[in-house]
């Protein structure tokens, strides 16, 4: 019989991937981690961060594993997809856990750059003797977390930009007035978007014009924060956005705090990461700025997004508000969503996609 070939560690860490991605919409502001643990060859457990406030995924992980594998747990090793906590947060340190079992060795897919853990926990584990391996897909372990990095190194969220534009190029007839341009794949996928992104973002004409709810009516699950760039400060507070939840308004005159919104000084003109501080709008590893075309126009002018999702219609408008233009960035997928043509785009400095 041939014999089978040993699975690499790379098997291992994807599969710590696969499960960190049951978390999404569901852990942030943390980070989403997966976790196996592997004896010899064999799988003997495996768990993830399923939700904020929750055991991590170390912690899952080693309750997962059978009664009659216990006994194996000393000798196993722990693969991870992010470096284990050393920190006192919502639960104890992840270290303690792996320290208390005996794990002799843990494969780590990328460091965290938080500042509580950034290589504590590697350090802590090396100190008690336990053999540390870093980086075994790192560029995949850090792009699954690229929300989540990019508030800890850019001091802002992760920033999407997101419309549906026609066949030829137009968002809206020029009067503003709603025209359903995407198909129903297309605005389900863009719901999938509100139960996984932290925040949405519209500008002032679209809030008032379209009168948009900005929330998840297909996947259930926590609900986005609701954001509005109102430059004058005379947004009406009788729109849909205002019924449930809490809505963030952005304006250039004042802090007010109400029950239905927050008002929140803006000092500087144009978008930038301090419009996003978690002074300002709390811990938002994420904000898909919706529209319209002239709120969408300055984030790209001011270089001030990550991502671009842009579906394209088989509709044609032959004439009305012109779609922004992207620069600095590239291609990065196409794909077919139903009747439209999704296309997403990366901005040149995105450091997560090499």
């Amino acid at each position: 019989m041939p014999v089978r070939a040993a699975r690499r560690p790379e098997d291992f860490m994807q599969r710590c991937l696969e499960l960190a991605e049951k978390g999404e919409g569901r852990v942030s502001p943390n980070p989403l981690v997966g976790a196996v643990l592997v004896y010899q060859d064999r799988i003997i457990g495996e768990g993830w961060h399923a939700c904020y406030g929750s055991a991590h995924a170390e912690v899952n992980c080693l309750r997962s594993v059978a009664p009659a594998d216990r006994a194996l747990i000393e000798k196993s090793r722990l693969f991870v997809s992010l470096e284990p906590c050393a920190h006192h947060g919502q639960t104890p340190p992840c270290v303690e856990s792996i320290l208390a079992h005996r794990i002799p060795e843990v494969i780590i897919g990328c460091e965290d750059s938080f500042s509580k853990v950034a290589g504590a926990g590697i350090r802590r584990l090396e100190a008690a003797g336990v053999k540390v391996t870093t980086g075994v897909l790192q560029v995949a372990s850090r792009q699954l977390n690229r929300r989540f990095f990019t508030r800890q190194e850019k001091r802002r969220p992760y920033i999407i930009l997101k419309w549906a534009e026609s066949a030829d190029g137009f968002l809206a007839p020029k009067d503003g007035r709603g025209v359903t341009v995407s198909g129903p794949a297309s605005h389900k996928l863009v719901h999938k978007m509100r139960q996984s992104e932290d925040a949405f973002l519209v500008g002032y004409r679209t809030a008032v014009l379209d009168d948009p709810l900005l929330t998840d009516r297909f996947w259930g699950g926590p609900q986005p924060v609701k954001m509005v760039w109102d430059k004058g400060n005379d947004l009406p507070t009788d729109l849909r956005m205002f019924r449930e939840g809490m809505t963030y308004i952005l304006n250039r005159e004042e802090n007010r705090e109400e029950k239905r919104f927050h008002k929140i000084k803006i000092e500087s003109p144009v978008p930038d990461a301090s419009w996003f501080s978690v002074e300002a709008t709390g811990k938002l590893n994420s904000i898909v700025v919706e529209g319209g075309a002239g709120t969408l126009q300055e984030f790209i002018d001011a270089g001030l997004w990550d991502e671009a999702w842009v579906f394209r219609a088989t509709l044609s408008l032959s004439q009305g508000l012109a779609a922004p233009k992207l620069t600095a960035g590239y291609r990065l997928r196409e794909f077919e969503l139903g009747e439209d043509r999704v296309s997403v785009w990366i901005h040149k400095d995105n450091g997560f996609y090499v």
